[in-house]
């Protein structure tokens, strides 16, 4: 089978970790070693990744620096999907012993310049700060700010992926047996000019989204998205909550989950899910090989037989 695997942030960066090099090559380490166990039982793999602090904090140190000369969100997007992608294609080469190959691919996603995203910022990037804090940076640096949980960060546009137009990179790599690391972030945000040519955008677009649209462009078998959490929960956080074990499509599509957490992902799973026989899976990152038997997280599949 062939499964597109997204990484959550918490594959680089656990909640409450300082940003630090050494952290994020041990958790590339951890899971390197989860997605291993898929690659070992036979099955092609493509991965995705997060990279939504490590975009705040280039910001960061470019505002630190000089303020007037801040690479744009494109610029930026490129430059940690070679960084992340570099620690978790080192690992994952360790982890198999050298026996497959491992390519990063610098990922291009075109957009929409006309998407309503870009009127009304909802993805998070950068560290958290509290509301006054928040407040000040956005009065300094004309930021979009909102409330994440008990803080509050920066937000961005998310306008929705179109097409990728390296798809056919990535198909000439799974050709030839390579682990393919991609669309890091959601890709790099571009759009189509005039001419035909494409240029970089001021967006960030939302991982799940781009995971999703790559496993249907690819035919792939399976998506899955690991996070730091089980599954998906009904009633979540009261008394009653109990994770689902599997669901078709139009059943999770109806659930009310957060728009900055779960809604996304079961989003992007009701999308990959609902043609073909194909399914997706949502769950821990360490329970990887699990999700995939069936034996952990929660599947989403077709509602056809």
């Amino acid at each position: 089978m062939l499964v597109v695997t997204a990484l959550g942030g918490n594959a680089l960066l656990r909640r409450g970790q300082a940003l630090t090099a050494v952290n994020q090559r041990e958790n590339a380490r951890v899971a390197a070693r989860a997605l291993a166990r898929i690659v070992e039982a036979g099955h092609d793999l493509v991965v995705t990744h997060g990279n939504g602090p490590q975009v705040g904090l280039l910001a960061l140190q470019g505002l630190s620096y000089k303020p007037d000369e801040v690479f744009p969100l494109d610029v930026m997007g490129a430059q940690t999907e070679g960084m992340i992608g570099y620690l978790i294609e080192q690992e994952l080469e360790n982890a198999l012993g050298h026996s497959r190959t491992v390519a990063t691919l610098l990922t291009q996603v075109r957009v929409d310049p006309r998407d309503p995203a870009f009127d009304k910022p909802t993805k998070f990037v950068g560290p958290v700060y509290d509301r006054s804090q928040a407040e000040e940076m956005a009065d300094r640096y004309g930021w979009s700010i909102a409330q994440d949980g008990e803080n509050w960060r920066r937000v961005v546009p998310s306008p929705a992926p179109k097409e990728i137009p390296d798809i056919k990179v990535i198909r000439q790599l799974l050709v030839h047996g390579t682990i393919v690391i991609c669309a890091g972030g959601g890709g790099i945000p571009v759009i189509a000019r005039p001419d035909g040519g494409l240029t970089g955008i001021e967006a960030v677009i939302d991982k799940d989204a781009a995971s999703a649209l790559l496993g249907e462009t690819l035919g792939a078998d399976v998506l899955l998205m690991l996070t730091d959490v089980d599954g998906v929960y009904r009633d979540f956080e009261t008394g009653h909550a109990a994770r689902i074990e599997r669901m078709p499509v139009t059943e999770a599509s109806s659930l009310d989950l957060p728009a900055g957490s779960m809604g996304p992902k079961v989003a992007a799973a009701c999308r990959f899910a609902s043609s073909g026989a194909r399914w997706a899976g949502i769950g821990r990152l360490g329970e990887a090989f699990d999700i995939l038997k069936g034996r952990a997280g929660t599947r989403i599949e077709n509602d056809a037989p």
